[in-house]
């Protein structure tokens, strides 16, 4: 019963709270990057839109069909990605996988809202979902960019 009860707590009111309320949810039209990820565990998905002037994140959209745990990472990608660099994301997405991995490290703000995963690092079959909509990202910013 402790797993399942564990499991129930992963699924905080804060968690469920930024599921409910994805920043750029909407795709971009006049994108210069798209990617999408998809988890083959759980099926989640996220398409990432992005536009980037002066090496910084102008514009975002994503259309998000994941868990909650995958609709609240996306919650935080889209609220703090505008305006960042490659390497500020590339950061945040190094940061999320190792507090995944169990480092209890919390990303550097503006991501700092990936804290809210800390007691996803017990459940490596929710990494994926959660990672989505981080790793989309840097990869558009890659594309538009050069690696």
């Amino acid at each position: 019963m402790t797993g399942e009860t564990d499991l129930i707590k992963l699924y905080s009111g804060r968690i469920l709270a930024l599921a409910a309320d994805i920043p750029h949810a909407e795709r971009l039209q006049n994108a210069q990057a798209s990617v999408k990820k998809r988890s083959p565990l759980c099926g989640s998905a996220v398409t990432v839109d992005l536009a980037m002037q002066g090496g910084k994140v102008s514009a975002f959209g994503q259309d998000v069909k994941a868990c909650a745990l995958g609709q609240a990472a996306a919650s935080v990608v889209g609220g703090a990605i505008i305006g960042c660099t490659q390497a500020q994301a590339l950061s945040a997405r190094d940061q999320l996988r190792a507090l995944l991995k169990g480092s209890g490290i919390v990303p550097d703000p503006p991501f700092d809202g990936f804290e809210v995963f800390l007691p996803a690092s017990a459940y490596k079959n929710r990494h994926a979902s959660i990672l989505l909509s981080i790793e989309a990202t840097c990869e558009a910013i890659e594309q538009i960019i050069g690696a």
